[in-house]
């Protein structure tokens, strides 16, 4: 069990299809130094996969714009966060057995305990975020952040408009 202190970890990758891949061997890493279970760090990669994946293909930004992954664990859970500055949303579709793409978001709703969106500080983007619960006695303290990320203290000042949209999994 973790001491109430949250751990928390950022990376600021290029908007690019090879930071997909970085940011899957962050996380991993970063899971296994925070003692997360392999099962639910295993969902936690892919769910980061595709929230980047997303952010790459549909965050039509200027060139040069990075993208900001971070994870967290607070109160037994696992949240995953993806950043980008375009201001579009993302919206779920409904992809046909032909289509190539368009099922991250579904697979985000079906493995995922929740997840949503959020305006980013002064309205420059969006923040979209999942999270895994964690069994009470499994997380524990000590693992600090490794090197490779900047850390992050957890506060989300400066955070304006409504309420984030949320997606509940279903029971």
């Amino acid at each position: 069990m973790t001491d109430g202190t949250p751990q928390d970890i950022e990376w600021r990758l290029p908007r690019s299809a090879r930071s997909v891949g970085r940011a899957r061997t962050l996380l991993a890493a970063q899971a296994r130094s925070w003692k997360v279970p392999d099962e639910i760090a295993d969902t936690a990669v892919l769910l980061l996969s595709e929230l980047m994946t997303n952010a790459c293909r549909h965050a039509h930004v200027s060139p040069g714009r990075e993208l900001r992954a971070r994870a967290l664990v607070r109160e037994h859970t696992l949240r995953i966060e993806v950043a980008d500055a375009s201001s579009a949303q993302p919206e779920p579709r409904d992809a046909g057995p032909g289509d190539e793409s368009g099922r991250g978001l579904a697979l985000v709703a079906a493995l995922a305990d929740a997840w949503g969106t959020e305006p980013r500080p002064y309205r420059i983007g969006k923040t979209v975020w999942c999270e895994l619960r964690l069994p009470s006695d499994e997380v524990r303290s000590g693992g600090g952040p490794l090197p490779s990320g900047s850390a992050h203290d957890g506060s989300r000042a400066g955070a304006c408009g409504g309420p984030p949209r949320r997606g509940t999994r279903p029971s």
